[in-house]
This record gives C-alpha cells, sequence and structure tokens, in this order.
C-alpha cells in the first residue's frame, strides 16, 4: 500500500459521498479504516474530508498508527471517540452533512450527533462499494493468504493419525498456521466422519476411525486479506455412496467455477451449482454458493438464489456448494475465484490440494 494506491481509493469514495449529498464521512468498521488509511489497529475511527483523512484513535495505538498511516493526520482522543469526532468536524469547513457507516452501533450514531453541529445520517455502505473490486496487490495477498493456508494443512496432514480428536487436529492446523507467520482468517471447522453435516460445526472430541471421513474449512491471513477454502478427505476405503455425493459436489462446484465471468447474474451461478445436485437427485444445500472474501471473510457480493446483482472484474468470490445428510455425511468443497472480463481465475490454487487434484483424495493413516 502506497500514498498513489491511497489517492486513488479516496477519489473513488469521494465521488460516492457526492452522489450520497455527504460533506464528510465517518468509517468506524475497522477494515474500511485500514483500507484508507493503512492503519491495522482496532477501536480506531476515520474521518474523510475530500482529500483529508483524520484517524482518531487512543494512547494503545499511536505509536502503531504513526508507523502504518498514509496520507492522514492523527489524532489521540481520551474523552471518547465518537465525543473527539464530533469535535473534530465541528472545526472542518463546509461540513453540513456528515454520513456515519450503518454497521455503527446505535449508542454510537446517537453520541456523535450530540456533539457534532453538523446533520448527521447513516450512509449505506460507501467504503465496501470501494472496497468490492480488488486490485494486482490486493489479488496477491489473497493468493498468499491460500498458500499459507495449504503449506499449513500439509503439515498437519503430517501428522494426522487414528485416534486424534477433531480438537486435537484443529489445535495442529492453527499451530502450522502459526509457525507461518500467519493468523487464521475464522475459527477453523474440523469434522470427522457424519458432523460434517452441521455447515458451522465446532470441532469436539469425535475421534478419526481407521475408515472416516474429514471436512475441514479453514483460511489464513496476509496482510490483513483472508483466505477460505474448504476439503474433504477419505480416511481409508470410502464408501461408494461418499464417493459418488463428493464427485457431486466436485462437478457442481467445478461447473460453477467455469461459469464465473464479469457479467453473469449472482442468482443464475447459484442455479448452476444446485442444479448439479439436484440432478443426481441428492439434497441440494441451504446456504449460499458463495460469497466475497478480502479484508472480511464474509463481505459483497454474496451469491444466492435471491441476489439480484451482477458479478464484477475485480470481485474474488468463494464457489463453495456441498451436500449435508445428517447422521450420514457432508460433503462441501471451496476455493477462492478471481473474476476477470472474459472468465475467472483461481486463486487458491494448489498443485496438492487445489483444481490440478480431480476427485476424491483418500489417506493412509496410521
Amino acid at each position: 500500500m502506497d500514498s498513489e494506491m491511497v489517492k486513488g481509493r479516496l477519489k473513488k469514495l469521494n465521488k460516492l459521498m457526492k452522489k450520497s449529498g455527504i460533506d464528510a464521512l465517518v468509517l468506524t468498521v475497522a477494515e474500511n479504516v485500514s483500507f484508507f488509511t493503512g492503519f491495522n489497529g482496532h477501536d480506531s475511527w476515520a474521518i474523510i474530508k475530500g482529500t483529508k483523512v483524520t484517524l482518531v484513535t487512543d494512547s494503545r495505538y499511536t505509536e502503531q498508527a504513526q508507523k502504518e498511516c498514509l496520507c492522514c493526520k492523527i489524532v489521540q482522543q481520551d474523552k471518547g471517540i465518537a465525543k473527539a469526532t464530533g469535535e473534530i468536524l465541528n472545526k472542518l469547513d463546509s461540513v453540513k452533512i456528515v454520513g456515519v457507516e450503518n454497521r455503527s452501533s446505535m449508542q454510537m450514531f446517537r453520541t456523535l450527533k450530540k456533539h457534532t453541529k453538523a446533520r448527521v445520517k447513516a450512509s449505506d455502505s460507501l467504503a465496501e462499494k470501494v472496497r468490492r473490486e480488488k486490485d494486482s496487490k490486493e489479488q496477491l495477498c489473497i493468493s498468499k493468504a491460500a498458500k499459507i493456508a495449504w503449506k499449513a494443512l500439509d503439515k498437519a496432514l503430517e501428522q494426522l493419525r487414528i485416534g486424534i480428536t477433531e480438537s486435537e487436529w484443529t489445535g495442529i492446523v492453527e499451530l502450522e498456521i502459526r509457525k507461518l507467520n500467519s493468523v487464521i482468517s475464522f475459527d477453523t471447522i474440523i469434522a470427522f466422519g457424519a458432523n460434517g453435516s452441521l455447515p458451522h460445526y465446532q470441532p469436539g472430541n469425535r475421534k478419526l476411525k481407521k475408515n472416516d471421513y474429514i471436512l475441514i474449512d479453514f483460511g489464513a491471513k496476509y496482510k490483513g486479506y483472508h483466505s477460505d477454502l474448504t476439503r474433504c478427505f477419505a480416511v481409508g476405503k470410502p464408501s461408494a455412496f461418499y464417493r459418488k455425493a463428493y464427485d457431486t459436489v466436485y462437478r457442481a462446484q467445478q461447473e460453477a467455477v467455469k461459469n464465473v465471468r464479469a457479467g453473469v447474474k449472482l442468482s443464475d451461478l447459484d442455479s448452476i451449482a444446485r442444479k448439479v445436485i439436484a440432478d443426481a437427485s441428492l439434497p441440494v444445500y441451504g446456504h449460499g454458493t458463495g460469497h466475497g472474501v478480502g479484508l472480511e471473510i464474509h463481505e459483497a457480493p454474496m451469491i444466492s438464489k435471491s441476489s439480484k446483482d451482477k458479478l464484477r472484474a475485480g470481485d474474488v468470490v468463494t464457489i463453495e456448494p456441498g451436500i449435508y445428510m445428517p447422521g450420514k455425511l457432508g460433503i462441501r468443497i471451496e476455493d477462492d475465484v478471481l473474476v476477470t472480463e472474459t472468465g475467472c481465475r483461481v486463486l487458491s490454487k494448489d498443485d496438492k490440494f487445489g483444481f490440478s487434484v480431480p476427485g476424491l483424495q483418500t489417506l493412509i493413516i496410521t
């Protein structure tokens, strides 16, 4: 991130602010603050007024902000961030209408409104609209985050053994990510056997068996950007039914990825993946087919049957169809995909666990 990049982002944001009739914008979401300032701390707000950016923080983060921030003034406050922000806004010229991110708490909104003379109104995800199109550096960060995750999984698989619990192996996976100077993108989901039928399962004391199945949904971060990946493995000899279900999910994901390109309706992409599973007379998943990923693990756009939007060049989305059968199995395959004008590029591709390895992978473990 450099000053020219920040200026370019601010230019796009100011166009949206002008269109919304906003003289100044208060960013309260940490990822949005980071995107426009370079600051990676928390509990800090950014005030955007034209090309001028003010970071409002406190003594815990001042030193960090001085090292990380680009093109912005840093104000250390000790009276409450909403009150301090209001007082700063009162000193800015020609600020009659202030936008505040609609993800802010009602309490903070009311406090800010109380301490500024300007009219305060909720803004509709303006920063997120600028963030949606990922530039080449952001794309590279997501790709590197995926590579870290794959390297960690490779090391963790070497430590997998019969009798290990889901929780134990989760700890190993997350430790390997830490060893690579990264952190997890979200709480790792590792489910053995039928536990995979719970999409947001929390690893427990279920032990790995000689003939079993593993679902792992995990990710790592690189320079603030997330990866989000899911893979399934068979331990020992898989049943014919599990193989059929896996192959169906795999085909559903591949078919959806083939159709990723700018201009495609999100609802159509969702339908493409679901149709493959329905045509195989298997239960169709209830969650969306994917979501945007970047500085946040879930961001725009959302790929679902109710989505009204279309894919745009620069979107990075997950493609993650699945089959869930309570008491029997759960299978999901997920990758991070960059949308281009003519097609797509899989950012999470890996020689060992990515698209270059078709079909179900069977692990021989002792």
